[in-house]
Formats: C-alpha cells, structure tokens, sequence
C-alpha cells in the first residue's frame, strides 16, 4: 500500500505506474473520497470538541442560557452524528482504491506489456549439446515409471499428476538439497500454514488482484496460498519490531495452489504449469532503506543461483519490465531455466523487492533503539522481499531432459546423490 501523502503530492507518479504496469487504478477519485473524508473528519473532531465543551458548562447554566445551550447541544449531536454517517461511507471507498494503487517501478526497470518484454542480463551455464534425439520430461517420466499423469488427472482434474519412486525421492532432493543450503546461509527454517486469512492475503498485496487464482474457502473465510511468501511475510503483521533484530531471513518450504485461471490451452503439456507444486521460499525482512532492499535483492537472487550453479544447469537472468511486475513489486529479477523440450529459456525463479507496500499493509514496523533508549525517531515500516529458492516438479523438467541418457536413465546430479541413498541413475524399475 503507498502512503497516502505521497499519493496527494505527486498523482501523476502513481497513475503512470498503473499505466505502465498496465492495471487499473483510480488516482483521481481516490484524491476527491480522500479530501471528502479528510474534511468530513475534521469537521466531525470540531464538532465534537464543541459539543463536549458545551456539555461540561450545562450544569453551570441556568434559565434561556441553559436552554439555548440545550439547544445548541441537541444540533451538534445530531452533526455529529451525521458525520459519523458520512466516514462509514466514505472509508470503504477510500479503503478498496487505495488498495489498488500501484508501486511504481525502480529506475532502470524496462517498460514493456509482458513477460516478452523481459530484458536479459546474462546467461549462465552451456546448453547441452545431443549426439542423440532427446526425449521431454513426460517421455522419460513414463518410460521410467516415476511420472504420471493420466492418473494424476483421473484423481485431481486437468494440470495434476503423480510423482512416483525415484521420481518422487527426485523432487525431494532437490527441496532438501535447497533447503539445506539456505539454513547453511542463516536462514531461519519454518514450517508455515497454507490456509491463509484475506488479511494475509491482502497484507501481501495478493488481494485484490489475485483472487481468480486462488483457491478460495468460503464456507471457512481461508484461502490456499500460492506461496509461502504470504505465511512468511505476514507472520509478524500488526507487530513493532525491535529494528537491531533486523534483517529477519526465514526460508519455508510449501505446498503451493494456484488455479491457473484463464490459462486454458497455454503450456497444457507435462510439468510446466500445474495446479500444485512444492517450493522453497525465502524471504526477507529489513530496515527502512533503499541500500539495505538493493543489497538484499541481490542477495536473494545470488541464493537462488548458487542452487542452480550446483545443480549444474544452464540459465539466464532478465530483468523483469513493468508490465510483468505486480501490483507492489519495485522491481523483480526472474531466473529462467533451460528447457530441451520447449526449445527456451523458462521462468523458474523470481526475486522481488517492495519496499514497505507489503508491510503498510501488514502494519509490520519496527523501533530503532540504543541500548533500552528510543533513538527518537519513532516507528518505521520495515522493508519486504522474497525469492524462489526452488520450486517443483517445475525444475525436474531441466534436470529430467538435460540429464538424460541415450538408453533413457536419467544421471542423477551430482549433489543430489546423497539425498537418494547414493545413487547415481535412474532406470527403468
């Protein structure tokens, strides 16, 4: 959420950044509720200064000055009252658009409409080269008996699938394997819930916005989350922390839901785009300042690639441009993975950097102090990123088809032969 007074003094920052991130938000009714309310709210603490004033001096009155007091008292209530009305009105309105007002992007980020906009930093890495023709990630899974999908489908509906024996140790390798690197870093490890409030859901900045993809429990007011970015970030919303505690570095591995709404015949085939996934998530939560988002963006982002560098597979880094930016993200990097069948780079990975949106929304801040003194600089909301550490069964899909072998087995990387016992292949069973 942007600050209000940031939004009076320079609307046309704030409608250019829905512009470029090409979302709706209405800047200039947001202006006129918030003058009507700022108004009406004046009004309402002047009149009920009055009316307190005068009814303390009633019992001091007597004859026509106590009856026109009376009468004067008799009005303000009523305005008071009217008024009161009026703030009922007004704050919901205020409070939806408000919602709906964009972060605008960090210098640097490109303008474009969409993901094809995208602009590459480097690459990383050597595309493999085959002596032979090589199969996608559903040829090899089926043939070796560790994916199915047909299944999958059978159970859950369209984009479900079944991972099975060393299909299954596969992909919990690799979130082991993560997940032990990121606590080796320092990063506090949770175990997170994945029915979140609207609260967390919109403290995150994924209401309003997200709800066609989630999936949303009426009868019990939860929703599943699509990441464990919302558990993570919102799990001291409402408290002042105490600023020499920061930054705060937590790392959690999830389920994930996403309904892949309007997504009907895009990217259908195999593992790509699928309906439940688990993913390590990492995110952080820092002081108030630009340096300390910029230094920790890049950390994030160097985290994530230290996984995929060990995990030996090629990909690139793209600076992600506003039209594929969310509503709060400042700026995101997205880590794109080689992918034999689909002849490209795909996205694996995001890192996104925003600043106090998430945590205006959260009302997540903190305290500077020295020693048991306040400094006096009061409270200051806190500073929110996170990044994919990894994510699967999306990633199996670099390392089923560019590990793989003329006789069909797969060559199990390297650093993740000791989460399988020690073995060094996969084949067919």
């Amino acid at each position: 959420m942007i600050e209000i007074r940031q939004i009076r003094e320079k609307p046309e920052k704030f409608k250019k950044a829905a512009k470029d991130k090409h979302l709706e938000a209405d800047v200039d009714r947001l202006l006129e509720v918030d003058a009507k309310l700022r108004y009406t709210k004046a009004m309402l603490q002047n009149t009920t200064t009055d009316k307190n004033r005068i009814g303390k001096s009633i019992p001091t009155l007597s004859g026509d000055e106590k009856d026109s007091a009376l009468v004067t008292l008799s009005d303000l209530k009523k305005d008071e009252s009217e008024y009161q009305e009026r703030i009922k009105e007004l704050q919901p309105e205020f409070d939806k658009l408000i919602l709906q007002v964009a972060q605008p992007a960090d210098d640097g980020v490109p303008i474009g409409k969409d993901d094809t906009e995208n602009v590459e930093i480097r690459k990383e890495g050597k595309i493999r080269k085959f002596d032979f023709e090589p199969k996608d990630h559903v040829q090899l899974g089926l043939a070796l008996g560790i994916i199915d999908i047909e299944r999958g489908v059978k159970l859950a509906g369209t984009r479900n699938y079944v991972l099975k024996g060393d299909g299954a140790l596969l992909h919990w390798a690799v979130l082991r394997f993560a997940m032990d690197q990121m606590v080796s870093k320092g990063y506090v490890p949770m175990s997170v819930p994945v029915l979140m409030k609207d609260e967390a859901m919109t403290g995150t900045g994924f209401f309003p916005g997200s709800e066609d993809q989630t999936y949303q429990m009426e009868k019990d007011k939860l929703n599943l989350a699509g990441t464990a970015e919302v558990p993570l970030t919102a799990y001291h919303m409402g408290e002042i922390l105490n600023g020499e505690e920061l930054p705060l570095k937590y790392v959690a591995l999830s389920s994930c839901f996403r309904r892949e709404a309007g997504a009907a015949g895009k990217d259908t085939y195999g593992l790509y785009r699928i309906h439940q996934f688990d993913k390590i998530e990492q995110v952080v939560i820092c002081k108030n300042s630009v340096e300390e988002s910029n230094k920790f963006h890049e950390e994030i982002l160097a985290n994530a690639e230290a996984v995929m560098q060990a995990l030996e597979l090629p990909y690139r880094v793209a600076n992600v441009c506003t039209g594929d930016l969310g509503r709060g993200q400042a700026k995101k990097y997205d880590i794109e993975t080689w992918m034999p069948s689909r002849g490209n780079y795909c996205e694996t990975h995001s890192a996104s950097k925003f600043y106090e949106f998430q945590a205006r929304r959260l009302n997540l801040r903190y305290k500077e102090k020295v020693g048991a003194r306040d400094t006096g600089h009061g409270t200051r909301f806190c500073h929110t990123l996170n990044n994919t550490v990894i994510a699967s069964p999306r990633i199996l899909i670099p390392i089923l088809e560019l590990y793989q072998n003329t006789d069909g087995s797969i060559t199990i990387p390297k650093v993740l032969r000791p989460y399988m016992g020690g073995k060094e292949r996969i084949v067919k069973n």
